[in-house]
């Protein structure tokens, strides 16, 4: 079955241009492939490149289990930086004259695709259901009584172990003592 999962990161402040120089090196290549030249590639995009395909990967495995994914068998399909809005700036020079600064920001789309292995399980035998299914009642009806038996017992050592009412007195120094109080005396 074949897998597919996307992440997306908004608003990132690197130019696009700058951004899709990291992004085609790393489409088509296996994740694990991907994450290696990323780490060692020195630029600043890099890194925004592999934390966004890890949680592609992450997003993956979560839809699909790690029991019929591995991450070995995801491949980054495609690579896709959109530019974002631009902000602008001004700097100020010499003459009353203004340049103008843009300084570009993109949005980044990561797609993978992998191969899942769902092999299913036979059905089991008729007789056999029914009887594991009879077994699973048993074991329930037997755990329930358990903790309603261990409830009953902490009840009763609660009221057991009640000790007579404590009741708290200042002194003229300002402290707190206690003394014991019975219900008889008060």
């Amino acid at each position: 079955m074949l897998v597919r999962s996307t992440a997306k990161l908004k608003y990132v402040s690197i130019p696009p241009r700058k951004m899709r120089l990291v992004g085609d090196m790393v489409k088509g290549l296996p994740v694990e492939e991907a994450l290696n030249v990323l780490n060692f590639t020195p630029r600043i995009a890099a890194r925004h490149i592999a934390k966004t395909v890890k949680s592609a990967a992450a997003n993956a495995l979560s839809i699909q289990g790690t029991d019929h994914l591995k991450p070995e068998d995801l491949v980054v399909k495609n690579v896709i930086v959109d530019s974002a809005p631009t902000a602008k700036r001004l700097r100020f020079q010499s003459m009353g004259r203004i340049y103008r600064i843009r300084k570009r920001f993109c949005h980044l789309t990561i797609h993978l695709e992998g191969e899942a292995d769902i092999t299913t399980q036979p059905a089991a035998k008729s007789a056999k259901a029914g009887k594991s299914a009879e077994a699973d009642k048993k074991a329930a009806a037997v755990k329930k009584s358990k903790k309603v038996g261990a409830k009953k017992a902490v009840k009763a050592r609660r009221q057991k172990s009640k000790a007579p009412a404590v009741k708290a007195r200042t002194t003229a120094a300002k402290r707190t003592t206690t003394k014991a109080v019975k219900k008889g005396n008060k």
